[in-house]
């Protein structure tokens, strides 16, 4: 329950109860929470008028990233990306959110029939989201089609040997990624894969990722798509973390950059196909009413008023 608006009398024992605390009770206990400063001088009607220990969780949930198809393989797709939030949280609500964040696919065997990569591993925040692993990147399949994989992005069509060339890309997930693009109908170039801002190109680079940002985070350019390999091309992963496909007799493919949710880039013959990036949680919330209370985190940061919890494995919040 709000405190009384500004103007009022407001009463230490007031925001005690409101924010919690302990007795004797001191001022310096509530800075950061309402809207009063973090050190400095504390006005009580200002800095309390109206507030309310009810505060809102944020959540960018990333999956790991598609691996590439393997010998002439499309690049793997992004993992899908989502935003989310829970309002009206107070230290009476309880209980956590379980964090579990997917690692990326790895890439396809050479030399093997119908060589495709691996999907990469869904990432999730319990009662908020479940973010789908990229597609992997289809490879060589002498005679028959070996299309990319759906998944979050989906991913680039690999090569086939025999008309029609033109391998189509795994489908993306609507709201986490795009499509992955097809083979070209000749020249053993192979699809990129999908990224979050854009599909994966036809016989060519992986879809460009996406600049993801939530409430006191730094927007990031992530999950990009993976390129697909080339004849005479080193096929660029798409920005935000996307592997390059590799070159015949050339350069080698690239993996997916980590905690991204980049796709790992294409092969070509004896240079390999590449892994996806394995994906991230982050979790933001005002510094006023963050428990303090977490496990797994890889990094703690305060920014703007927002206590801002990076997670790279599996972990859990206390709300």
């Amino acid at each position: 329950m709000a405190l009384p608006p500004v103007g009022s009398t407001i009463a230490m024992s007031q925001i005690q109860t409101e924010f919690g605390g302990s007795n004797p009770i001191s001022l310096s206990e509530y800075y950061g929470q309402g809207n009063a400063p973090g050190s400095g001088a504390i006005t009580m009607s200002e800095d309390f008028g109206g507030t309310s220990s009810a505060y809102t969780a944020n959540f960018l949930i990333i999956a790991g990233g598609g691996g590439g198809g393997g010998w002439t393989g499309g690049g793997g797709g992004a993992g899908g990306s989502q935003t989310g939030s829970q309002s009206g949280i107070t230290p009476a609500t309880g209980g956590s959110w379980s964090i579990t964040v997917g690692g990326g696919g790895g890439g396809g065997a050479y030399p093997s029939n119908a060589s495709r990569g691996s999907n990469g591993s869904s990432s999730s925040v319990s009662g908020i989201a479940t973010s789908t692993g990229g597609g992997a990147g289809g490879g060589y399949n002498n005679g028959a089609s070996s299309p990319g994989a759906s998944g979050g992005s989906g991913g680039g069509g690999g090569y086939k040997a025999g008309t029609p060339y033109n391998v189509s890309g795994g489908s993306g997930t609507s709201g986490q990624g795009n499509n992955g693009g097809n083979a070209s109908s000749s020249s053993y170039n192979c699809g990129g894969g999908g990224g979050k801002g854009a599909a994966g190109s036809y016989g060519g680079p992986g879809g460009a990722g996406s600049a993801l940002t939530i409430s006191g985070l730094t927007a990031t350019t992530r999950a990009g798509g993976g390129g697909g390999a080339g004849q005479s091309t080193n096929h660029a992963g798409g920005s935000g973390g996307g592997g390059r496909g590799a070159r015949l007799n050339s350069t080698g493919s690239l993996a997916g950059t980590a905690h991204t949710g980049g796709g790992g880039g294409g092969g070509r013959d004896n240079r390999a196909a590449s892994a996806g990036g394995s994906g991230v949680v982050f979790v933001t919330m005002p510094s006023g009413g963050y428990s303090g209370s977490q496990s797994g985190a890889t990094s703690v940061t305060t920014s703007g008023g927002y206590t801002i919890l990076e997670f790279r494995g599996s972990g859990s919040v206390n709300k």
